[in-house]
Formats: structure tokens, sequence, C-alpha cells
């Protein structure tokens, strides 16, 4: 059965990987703001026949409704920030790129742990400070200069990592699946609020980028967010945590073999040093307690 979970965690990891294709992809055709709010509703519609199955083997929540909703408003706000900002950053840097800078949520989860008193290890500072330089030789340019895009990212990559700190709390108190589902119905409702603001909303762009839409709402979203449920059953987080960083080498290999995307020796470098960083975070250390929350908790990756 562990061999099962593990297989089930990398695909997820593909699938969330190869989904930076369809997001870049799907900019063609409609703003970033209104793509979310579509993918993002049509994966809490696929989750609906899941949590209606589900419904009698779940146990009772311990917190109240109260509780429930304010959960999953906050969350719903940091998954959409973080979403915003990923999807808008996509339309000035490249897949693979944008894949890497947002694993580095790995690195950041226990980091914003540490301040939140939690204890993490000499192997986690490590990990930091090699993505870190990787990000630099990945982004930086001469002139200390960083793109807009990849600006974008790191910043979404905060909000990535805010978001696992807060899910791992809040499934502990409220239903996991459930809290999902509100989340992306949240997500989806902001979405579609700036998306009617700021952009040119036309039906015509749903037609045009479909398949986008129906990968990153059902496979991304609805299928692989599944996946993770019944894995993490199997696996502990830390050891999940590793597999999953396999989206930013999945995203590489989709931008080159897709979108005809390449790096230099630099940026390689780069990805290799910050792949290596979010390894050695998630390397557990004796007599360290595991305190860093699986995105499987309810949370989204990247994608």
């Amino acid at each position: 059965m562990l061999l099962r979970a593990n297989v089930m965690l990398l695909l997820t990891a593909c699938i969330w990987g190869f989904a930076f294709i369809p997001q870049r992809t799907a900019m063609d055709h409609m703003g970033p703001y209104f793509f979310n709010a579509l993918r993002f509703l049509l994966g809490a519609i696929s989750l609906l026949p899941i949590c209606w199955v589900l419904r009698k083997k779940k146990v009772q929540s311990k917190g109240g409704a109260k509780q429930f909703w304010i959960f999953g408003g906050v969350i719903g706000c940091v998954l959409f920030c973080g979403a915003a900002l990923q999807q808008v950053g996509l339309q000035f840097t490249t897949a693979g790129k944008a894949g890497f800078i947002t694993g580095l949520y790995l690195v950041l989860v226990p980091i914003i742990g540490f301040f939140l008193r939690q204890r993490i290890g000499i192997l986690t500072v490590l990990g930091a400070i090699l993505a870190t330089v990787g990000l630099y030789y990945l982004s930086v340019k001469e002139g200390f200069a960083i793109g807009k895009g990849d600006a974008l990212m790191l910043i979404g990559a905060f909000f990535w990592a805010v978001h696992v700190q807060v899910v791992g709390y809040a499934s502990r108190k409220v239903d996991p699946l459930r809290l999902a589902l509100v989340q992306y119905f949240i997500c989806s409702a902001l979405n579609f609020v700036v998306a009617f603001s700021v952009e040119d909303v036309a039906l015509h762009s749903i037609v045009d980028a479909y398949d986008s839409i129906l990968y990153c709402g059902i496979i991304s979203v609805g299928i692989a967010y599944t996946l993770q449920i019944v894995a993490q059953q199997h696996v502990e987080p830390s050891r999940a945590a590793i597999i999953m960083s396999l989206e930013a080498v999945f995203a590489l290999y989709g931008g080159w073999l897709m979108l005809d995307e390449t790096l230099s020796n630099r940026e390689l470098t780069g990805c290799i040093l910050m792949f290596a960083g979010m390894l050695f975070s998630q390397i557990p250390v004796k007599k360290r307690k595991d305190t860093v929350a699986s995105p499987s908790s309810g949370g989204i990756s990247s994608s």
C-alpha cells in the first residue's frame, strides 16, 4: 500500500507540474482572474460528488459552523492571493521557472513555522540557504534586478506557505474535504469579482481555452487533490512533501517539451540548487517534531 501511495503522490506532482502549461497558454484567450475563477469553480464542482459519497464516513468536526466558516474565509482569501499572483506572473515568465519558484513554499513553510514557535532543524536552514542561492541564479539578472514574473511568483510562494500553515491548523479542527470545497468556491468568487472589474470578460474565450480550463479545473484541482487525500493516509507528511516537490521538475520538463522553453546554464544551476534546498528542508531530523503541514490537508499546490 505504501508503494501505491507513493505512486499516487508522484502522479499528483506530475499533474500539477504539467498544469503550468495550460495555465500559461490560457492567457492567450482570457485574463488571469477570469481563468482562475473558472478553474476553481470547476474544481469545487468536481469535489461535490466526493463530498456526497463520503458524507457518512466523515467524523463530526470538533469546531462549530462559525469556526468552520472563519477558517474557510481566511483560507479562501489566502488561496486567492497565491493563485492570483501565480497566474498573473505566468504572463511574464516561463512555466518551468514558475514551477521552481513556486516550489519554494516547501522551504518557506518551516521558516514561517519557526516564527510561530515551531521547531526547525539545521537541514531546514541549509535548505533555505541553498534555495535562496538557487533563486538568485535562476531569476536575478545583471544589475541585481529580478524579473516581474519571477517576483510575483516569489510573493505568491509566500502565500502558498501561509496557506499550508493555516490549513494545517484548520484541518485538525474541521473536516478538511469540506474545507477544501469552501475555499475553492470562495477563491472562485473573489476571482470573478476582480475579473468583472478589471478584465474584458467574454464568453467566447471559454470556448477558446476550454481544454486548459478542463485540465486545471477537473484534473489539477479535482483529481489530483483526491489522489493526495488517499495517498496521505499512508505516507508521512515530510516524506510526501519530498515527492510533491517533483512538481517543479515536471513543470520544467513540460515547458521544454510543449512550449520549447529553454534555460541557460546559469538558470539550470539555479534550478539544481533550489531543488536541493527543497529536499534538504524536508529531511526529518532525529528528535525533531515534524510540524510542517501537508498540502493534502486541504491545501493546494502551486497549481
